[in-house]
């Protein structure tokens, strides 16, 4: 099993890219699994501050997010380059027992 973790520069780039590379498949019912992925987790935006807001629940400042739209992947296949693929120290999604 591998485990991927991607950042991309936009959702689109994201799913142009998986779609290209046989992560995901079109077909009439939308989006599936190609074979040998067991998970696509579209992790999307981090965000790196979060907004603060008042007593009243007013936001005072707004959120400040992490560069890119992420992805986490759980696939078999080790053949597949990556080209947006990211080391991370401390991510922010796990898959259970990796």
């Amino acid at each position: 099993m591998r485990i991927v973790k991607l950042k991309y520069t936009d959702k689109a780039e994201a799913i142009e890219d998986l779609i290209a590379k046989g992560i995901y498949i079109e077909n009439e019912e939308g989006l599936v699994y190609g074979q040998g992925v067991h998970a696509v987790v579209e992790v999307g935006l981090l965000i790196d501050v979060q907004p603060t807001f008042d007593e009243e629940g007013n936001q005072l400042t707004e959120a400040i997010y992490f560069d890119g739209y992420h992805y986490d992947l759980m696939i078999e296949d080790s053949e597949i380059v990556f080209e947006k693929e990211i080391e991370v120290s401390s991510p922010r999604h796990k898959f259970a027992s990796f």
